[in-house]
């Protein structure tokens, strides 16, 4: 997958279990986005809508499995760690072989799985067609600092309107809308090694030590440590 690949809206009749050998991978559920280096893997279960891209040039190899006989439960998508072994069953499911094969590694994948204690940042985009312009200005490039006011003059609206469009479309603030707008675009730079002082600049913050308070205050945890095995 290069940048510009995106799998569109969509959902299984099994569960998937989405990797990514090389690269990084953004899967877009209802819960947030999830961005996932090599070193995790996320499980959607049957049924999830999601949508996939690639976060720079990315390898995607998935297990998709029956829902029959399945013995994990979990109710929403989730990380988990990928082990050596993990990586070589997930590669395995992914191709073609026999049904007694894969049964036999379905039930050891199955043993295998460790959920990863990670918070999506979850990003509702608002419906109000003049907060969706801001909103698509932003994502587009989120270090654009221009206050709340400023972005009315250019979408033809009050700073007042824009305010209650936002939390009406997103149940968020601009302020936190933004900010969680500029964490959800350092997530791949982070995943693919990008030091948090110069990844603190691409988002916009000014500084690292603000960059890391608000992805502390979102995450619960330090830039350093999100994708920590």
């Amino acid at each position: 997958m290069t940048r510009d690949v995106r799998f569109s809206w969509h959902s299984h009749n099994e569960h998937q279990l989405a990797w990514a050998a090389s690269g990084v991978l953004i899967v877009q559920c209802d819960t947030g986005s999830f961005v996932l280096p090599p070193t995790r893997a996320l499980w959607i279960p049957a049924q999830t809508p999601h949508e996939t891209s690639a976060g720079g040039v990315a390898t995607m190899r998935s297990a998709y499995l029956r829902t029959k006989g399945c013995p994990i439960d979990w109710p929403g998508p989730t990380p988990v760690a990928i082990s050596p072994l993990l990586a070589e069953l997930i590669s395995f499911l992914d191709g073609e072989t026999g049904d007694a094969p894969r049964q036999r590694a379905q039930e050891l994948l199955y043993d295998l799985l460790e959920p990863v204690a990670t918070t999506a940042v979850e990003l509702p985009i608002p419906a109000e067609p003049r907060a969706h312009d801001v909103a698509a200005g932003l994502l587009a490039d989120p270090r654009d600092d221009r206050t709340l006011a400023e972005w009315g003059h250019a979408v033809g609206a009050s700073e007042r309107s824009l305010a209650r469009a936002f939390v009406a479309s997103t149940g968020l603030t601009f302020g936190t809308w933004r900010t969680r707008a500029r964490l959800q675009a350092a997530l791949p730079l982070l995943a693919a090694g990008g030091p948090v002082g110069a990844v603190a600049g691409e988002v916009g913050y000014e500084t690292p030590s603000a960059f890391v308070a608000a992805f502390r205050r979102e995450t619960g945890v330090t830039p350093g440590s999100y994708f920590a095995a």
